[in-house]
């Protein structure tokens, strides 16, 4: 039996604003984003543990101390330095105290460093660049796609850009618990953007040779996007898959840093290839209908 797509917009919409909705639910009852230290600052801690060292080591004698949530990356000739980034505390001090206690039962040659403050400033510098950055690329896509194909596909285009992009932010307040908003974050946001436009590129692409067809072209616009995402389908899922193999492999292998770029970035390819093909398409076509119900008014 083939498969044949069927136009399921509405309750693919309702969906995607049920898990909004609990997502901004969430954040105003002060469940948002897990935000790191790059964007709520906090305190940089810097040891020389004179020899190489593992993570797992410090992130134990942290835990012993009260820290669950750091920040670890070693640093200095050697990698012999360890630098800890933590939430701010109310006394450094102590905290200074019992972590070299701990450090020192397994690195007896620990030297303390320097101990500073580290602000926010970058954080929120990387968010004002994400935004103008989004912004620009949104309004280059509308005019790109305005002239490639006609702006109505432009504009479900950049609506299904912002569901994407919406999307991908509501799971990582959900996840919450799973996935920390650091520097990685933004470079993933900005690669979903690109991997979503691409996909829903392919599938307009596909529209409009329809729309071409002699036989085909005579079919209400809901029928020629159904027909040209089933095509586009089996291209579609195949490079998908193919991608989230070696992203999934990342978050299973990789390290903390790397885990908290691969999740949303699983979630967001996920997001693109849902959105490409159950929503872009049909809200073309019902722009189109609009249109064209507008005229004959």
């Amino acid at each position: 039996m083939k498969f044949e797509m069927k136009n399921r917009l509405k309750p693919c919409a309702a969906l995607s604003i049920a898990i909004m909705v609990i997502a901004l639910v969430m954040t105003m009852m002060g469940m948002g984003m897990n935000l790191g230290i790059d964007f709520t600052g906090g305190t940089l801690m810097t040891y020389n543990l004179g020899q190489e060292f593992v993570s797992d080591d410090v992130k134990a004698a942290l835990s012993e101390c009260g820290i669950a949530d750091a920040q670890i990356a070693a640093t200095g000739e050697g990698n012999t330095q360890v630098q800890i980034r933590i939430k701010d505390v109310e006394n450094t001090d102590d905290l200074r105290t019992q972590l070299e206690e701990k450090l020192a039962a397994t690195y007896p040659a620990i030297e303390y460093v320097d101990i500073t403050r580290v602000g926010a400033v970058v954080g929120g510098e990387l968010i004002n660049n994400a935004i103008k950055s989004l912004t620009l690329a949104a309004v280059l896509m509308l005019v790109y796609i305005a002239f490639r194909f006609d702006l109505y596909s432009g504009l479900a285009a950049i609506i299904g850009l912002m569901h994407d992009v919406a999307i991908m932010m509501s799971f990582v307040v959900i996840l919450r618990g799973f996935i920390r908003v650091e520097t990685t974050f933004i470079a993933a946001l900005l690669t979903i953007v690109g991997y979503s436009i691409n996909n829903t590129i392919i599938i307009f692409d596909r529209i409009r040779e329809n729309s071409r067809k002699q036989g085909v072209r005579q079919l209400p616009r809901e029928q020629i996007v159904n027909l040209s995402v089933t095509e586009s389908l089996p291209r579609t899922l195949s490079t998908t898959i193919t991608t989230l193999l070696t992203v999934v492999t990342l978050y299973i292998l990789g390290v903390d840093s790397i885990k908290q770029f691969a999740l949303p970035l699983i979630i967001g390819m996920i997001a693109g290839v849902y959105s490409a093909n159950l929503i872009n398409g049909y809200v073309w076509a019902l722009l189109m209908d609009l249109r064209t119900k507008g005229k004959k008014a």
